[in-house]
C-alpha cells in the first residue's frame, strides 16, 4: 500500500527495520508497535556495546551476542529478565524512573545518556505545531554574536548554523557553505584536514545529534539530516547505529586553518533560553599560548 509518509531514519537509521528483537527469532513478527521502539532500541545498542568485562562478569563459554545478555542487565538492573525483555520489546509501556535509572546504573550511561533514556521512555506529546517559526538569531542575539573578539556562532536543534560572526566565518573558510556542523563533519572534504582529530569530532557530532533527536523525534528537520546522512555517508550510519548520546556543552577542538595553521581551542555552549534549541558556541584560546596567537591572525585575517 502506498503511503506519502517517509520512514523516519531517527528510528531506523539505515531503512531496514530495527525493532530490538534480533535475538527472538519467530517472535518478530506480528507483535504490535515493534516498528516504533525507540526505547528498545537504545537499549539493545547499549547493551551491545557494553562488554561483560566492563561490568565484572567473567567471560565464560561461547557468547552469542557482542556484549550483554538481557539476564545479565537484568540482574545489574535488580529486575527480573522477563520484566527488562518487555521493557527493551516495548511491551513495558510504564517504566518508573526509579526502574529506568536503575537500568541506567547498568548499562553505564552518563548523565547525558541517562536523561536520553528518560526522554525516550516518556510518552510522546499528542500535538505538534504545524509550522515552526522561522529558525534566526533574534536581534539581540545578533548584536552580542557581533560583538564577541573570538570566534562564535549560533545553532539549531539539528546543529544547522543560523549565524556566525566574522571571525568565525574566517575560521571555517575551508568550508562551502558553512550551513550545518555535522553535515559539514560527514559530507564536505574539507573536514578531514579542518579537524586533526576527526574521529572525535564525528563521534561527538554524532552523539550530540542523537541527543537532540531524543528530545523530539518527529522534528522534520532532524529526520531530513538524519536520511540525508544515512544514505550519502556510510560513517554517520555505522555511528548513529550505536545510539550514543553527549550533549554538546564543552570541550576541546583540535583544528587546522588553512591559512594559520594548527588551533588547539576551547569551545563552550550556552542555552538560549528566550528561543529554545538554539545555543551560543563560542572558541578560546588559552592565553598566552600559540594558537591565542593564531586568534590574534585569525583577527588580522578578518574583513
Amino acid at each position: 500500500m502506498h503511503t506519502d509518509e517517509p520512514p523516519n531514519p531517527l528510528e531506523r537509521p539505515d531503512g531496514r527495520r530495527d525493532d530490538g528483537l534480533r535475538d527472538d527469532g519467530p517472535q518478530r513478527a506480528g507483535r504490535a508497535g515493534q516498528h516504533d521502539n525507540p526505547l528498545g532500541e537504545y537499549l539493545r545498542a547499549r547493551r551491545e556495546h557494553l562488554t561483560p568485562d566492563r561490568v565484572g562478569i567473567p567471560r565464560v563459554g561461547h557468547r552469542r551476542v557482542p556484549g550483554l545478555r538481557r539476564e545479565e542487565v537484568a540482574v545489574l538492573a535488580g529486575v527480573s529478565t522477563d520484566y527488562y525483555t518487555r521493557l527493551e520489546q516495548g511491551r513495558e509501556r510504564s517504566p518508573s524512573p526509579q526502574l529506568l535509572n536503575a537500568v541506567a546504573r547498568a548499562l553505564r550511561l552518563d548523565e547525558h545518556a541517562a536523561a536520553h533514556l528518560l526522554r525516550l521512555a516518556a510518552p510522546r506529546l499528542t500535538q505538534r505545531p504545524l509550522h515552526r517559526p522561522p529558525e534566526r538569531p533574534s536581534p539581540a542575539l545578533q548584536q552580542l554574536l557581533d560583538s564577541l573578539d573570538t570566534p562564535a556562532l549560533v545553532v539549531g536543534p539539528a546543529l544547522d548554523v543560523l549565524a556566525l560572526n566574522p571571525l568565525a566565518a574566517t575560521l571555517y573558510t575551508a568550508f562551502a557553505p558553512v550551513d550545518n556542523l555535522i553535515r559539514m563533519t560527514f559530507l564536505d572534504p574539507a573536514a578531514r584536514t579542518f579537524h586533526r582529530d576527526w574521529d572525535r569530532a564525528a563521534h561527538d557530532a554524532v552523539a550530540a545529534l542523537r541527543a537532540a533527536a531524543g528530545r523530539d523525534r518527529e522534528d522534520r528537520r532532524l529526520i531530513e539530516l538524519v536520511g540525508e546522512l544515512s544514505l550519502k555517508s556510510p560513517e554517520f550510519g555505522r555511528l548513529w547505529a550505536r545510539h550514543e548520546v553527549r550533549g554538546k556543552t564543552g570541550g576541546d577542538k583540535l583544528l587546522h586553518h588553512p591559512r594559520i595553521g594548527d588551533l588547539d581551542l576551547h569551545y563552550e555552549t550556552l542555552a538560549v533560553n528566550s528561543a529554545p534549541g538554539q545555543q551560543l558556541v563560542v572558541y578560546q584560546a588559552a592565553p598566552g599560548s600559540p594558537s591565542a596567537e593564531g586568534l590574534l591572525l585569525l583577527r588580522a585575517l578578518t574583513p
